[in-house]
């Protein structure tokens, strides 16, 4: 089963930027409800609709502030925990991230290894790339980032 997750936040001076659970050094970042991670949002998302098991707005509302500066890392290993107790199994998740700054290059090894961890899979299993929009758009203008993620899982037996 295979399932596919998009997210997108605005990006502002003097917010923290985190992606995939590192914090990036940078002078914009994500403004949102939670901690913002455009990556792990799509990735959980993802997750959930090849399980057709709805969206994380309906798991964690930004209407409840509870998830108020929410850390996505946590959040998203509630999501793989209600995976693996409906006996799904992750095999391998692929991430965009689009977004013309900062570089993020020199953290995508750390992003790697916190899904990978965080999705009990083994590194190889966990691809994230980024591409910039030529100057193009809301993106070009570094006014915001998106992120997209395409997740395969199979039923545990």
């Amino acid at each position: 089963m295979v399932g596919f997750g998009f997210d997108i936040h605005r990006l502002a001076e003097g917010e923290s930027m985190v992606l995939g659970g590192v914090l990036i050094d940078s002078s914009i970042g994500t403004v949102a409800h939670s901690d913002g991670d455009v990556l792990l949002h799509a990735l959980m998302d993802a997750l959930l609709g090849a399980a057709a098991m709805g969206d994380i707005g309906e798991h964690f509302p930004d209407t409840d502030e509870k998830y108020k500066n929410a850390d996505s890392m946590k959040l998203t290993k509630i999501v793989v925990d209600l995976l693996t107790s409906n006996n799904y199994k992750i095999v391998n998740l692929d991430v965009t991230l689009n977004l013309e700054k900062p570089k993020i290059s020199k953290y995508k090894d750390a992003m790697k290894k916190n899904i990978a961890e965080v999705c009990n899979l083994p590194l190889n299993r966990v691809n994230i790339k980024a591409t910039t929009n030529e100057k193009l758009g809301f993106i070009g203008r570094a006014e915001g980032i998106t992120a997209y993620c395409v997740a395969e899982i199979i039923e545990a037996i």
